[in-house]
């Protein structure tokens, strides 16, 4: 663990190198990012303010949601970004000299990228977060215990929807269309899944556990998770991750190099 941690700062690193090589365009996106979550959040506060509730919920319990959502899309953005250059790895087969390394080549694979601008935004919403929970009333200590596991149980399963996209791409070379229709469905997530109706809430909740990821934390903290939906959800990211595992090695078996 403290090697992979070694090789993980490193890569970090040099990640980050290459984005101070274009300071301007660093800007930008992050500006671009901070504006896309300014422009949705007051349009939450508009919404639910005229509303009163949304799905039952007051305006501190959507926007408990939709921060949840965020700190997850951006945790994940942060660890994955290398899965989007993933496809140009593989078609000029620069993937050759990962397997040939002395590193596990799926965590080169989804760490080699860190994006470190998106840590940047972490941190502000762990603290709108923070701010969310102190004013959402009946918090305990279980609740907020079991809404930090849920969050880490979702980042297994974004986890898994990475790996499943780079098996994909090294069975088909294609990866950008499958990353996109990932974040398309991740964004269903931003609001509480009750606003769905049936047998769409279902469907994003368990067969593409969106709900899972997103709503389920919050729904934990606020104390509204039966026991049945905590146990449902790890297992679901325990089931889907060790499906996303044997993709992995089925993919690397039927890999053929590019100067083959």
């Amino acid at each position: 663990m403290i090697r992979y941690f070694r090789v993980f700062i490193l890569l970090s690193y040099a990640s980050f190198q290459t984005f101070l090589a274009s300071r301007i365009g660093a800007v930008l996106f992050l500006a671009g990012k901070i504006l896309r979550f300014i422009f949705f959040l007051t349009f939450l506060v508009v919404l639910v303010a005229k509303t009163q509730v949304l799905a039952g919920y007051n305006l501190w319990q959507v926007l408990l949601f939709y921060l949840t959502f965020n700190f997850i899309d951006a945790a994940t953005q942060m660890l994955f970004r290398e899965v989007y250059r993933f496809r140009q790895q593989i078609i000029t087969g620069n993937f050759d000299l990962v397997l040939v390394k002395p590193v596990n080549s799926l965590f080169r694979a989804l760490f080699g990228g860190t994006d470190l601008l998106d840590l940047v935004t972490l941190f502000p919403f762990i603290i709108f977060i923070g701010i969310a929970v102190s004013r959402v009333a009946d918090i305990t200590f279980i609740g907020i215990l079991l809404y930090c596991l849920l969050v880490l149980n979702s980042l297994f399963i974004a986890a898994s929807f990475h790996i499943m996209v780079l098996a994909l791409a090294i069975l088909t070379t294609e990866i950008d269309h499958a990353v996109m229709i990932y974040r398309d469905l991740s964004t269903m997530g931003r609001l509480p899944v009750d606003i769905y109706s049936e047998p769409l809430r279902s469907f994003i909740t368990f067969v593409i556990p969106i709900g899972i990821m997103m709503a389920f934390p919050a729904k934990a903290l606020m104390g509204v998770l039966s026991l049945t939906g905590i146990f449902t959800a790890f297992g679901i990211g325990i089931t889907v991750f060790s499906l996303s595992l044997f993709l992995w090695r089925y993919a690397l078996r039927y890999y053929t190099s590019a100067s083959s």
